[in-house]
């Protein structure tokens, strides 16, 4: 449990902060003579290094070396930005790039690639944004005899996109019952997304008006299933800025680098991680190993859920870096990406 910053002495909030601070600045430890000689603190080097201790006995610094500074853990991070952070607003240099970026015209999906890489540059993170698959609006359906057992389902979007999926059959299906399920999707659900289509159906099953034998009318249901569960398996993620992690404080702890880039490369795994993200109004901030995905690489995600007009959340705006990036600065700037793709989507 973390500890409240309530629970901190005056002096203990002091140094707490000017070593977060100090570490998130310089990506390196902390130590008593640099605050004692910067004057953040106005105690001796003896005095700093016995509240520093305390800290370290709560869980809220740790020290690398025996003779290393200190620096703040992923608690103490989580208490910092919690309760102690003082946000800084995007300059107007910095909202005016982002916004240049979204209204730049074209497809939604590249000006939501330009937002990424507009957020990567100005966040020296890596920029994500995730958005759900653009639902597939079915033109012609078809059912393909593979074996007793199985049949290919093919499907043909309004867009001309064609798609495959293999699907069990029950026993003692037909090739004919593959023609008709077939020619009854094209004919009756043609012009529907597949959560539209699915919905007809539903209707007309429970109105007994499918004029399908037993086996055509589970292939059809079958297939609907098949082809919406796999939409929702498969966001479209955009990450840009990869590069970016990789700068002279990394250069000295390239494993974790490695470590970053290879969750980055499992985009499924982080796509379910900003996904816990679309729910709430605020930005959600995952801290370190807080986040079974980034307990190796030691990273940090901020971010935040965008709406349309609706008021249903379109997607998540997102950036990812190390524990020890500018949150104070970084927070604020996805709030406002957020904000400025809502009023595109909507």
């Amino acid at each position: 449990m973390t500890t409240p910053v309530t629970e901190l002495s005056d002096r203990a909030r002091g140094i707490f902060r000017a070593v977060v601070e100090g570490y998130l600045e310089t990506g390196q430890p902390v130590g008593s003579r640099t605050l004692a000689g910067l004057g953040a603190v106005q105690l001796s080097p003896a005095s700093i290094r016995s509240v520093m201790a305390e800290l370290e006995t709560l869980g809220l610094l740790a020290s690398p070396h025996i003779s290393a500074g200190r620096l703040p853990t992923d608690l103490g991070l989580r208490l910092f930005v919690d309760g102690m952070m003082r946000v800084a607003e995007p300059s107007f240099e910095e909202r005016a790039t982002i916004e240049a970026r979204i209204g730049s015209g074209g497809p939604v999906e590249d000006a939501l690639a330009a937002t990424t890489a507009a957020l990567s540059g100005l966040s020296a993170c890596a920029g994500l944004v995730l958005v759900p698959k653009a639902e597939l609006v079915l033109r012609h359906i078809s059912f393909v005899w593979l074996a007793p057992d199985r049949a290919l389902a093919v499907i043909v979007g309004d867009d001309g996109q064609v798609e495959n999926r293999v699907i069990e059959l029950m026993p003692g299906t037909t090739p004919s019952a593959l023609v008709e399920a077939g020619n009854y999707m094209s004919a009756t659900l043609a012009g529907l997304s597949l959560a539209e289509a699915r919905a007809r159906l539903d209707r007309q099953l429970s109105a007994d008006r499918v004029a399908l034998d037993v086996a055509a009318a589970d292939l059809v249901e079958r297939g609907l299933v098949v082809w919406s569960e796999d939409g929702d398996r498969r966001p479209v993620l955009i990450v840009r800025g990869q590069g970016r992690l990789i700068d002279a404080a990394a250069a000295a702890d390239l494993e974790r680098v490695r470590d970053l880039l290879d969750d980055l490369d499992g985009k499924q795994e982080v796509a379910h991680l900003l996904d816990s993200a679309r729910t709430g109004d605020s930005t959600r901030i995952f801290i370190g190993a807080e986040n079974k995905l980034f307990a190796l690489s030691g990273s940090s995600v901020i971010a935040r859920p965008f709406r349309g007009l609706d008021g249903r959340v379109v997607g998540v705006v997102a950036v990812i870096g190390p524990t020890r990036l500018n949150y104070a600065r970084v927070v604020p700037m996805v709030d406002f990406t957020a904000a400025t793709l809502a009023r595109l989507i909507g």
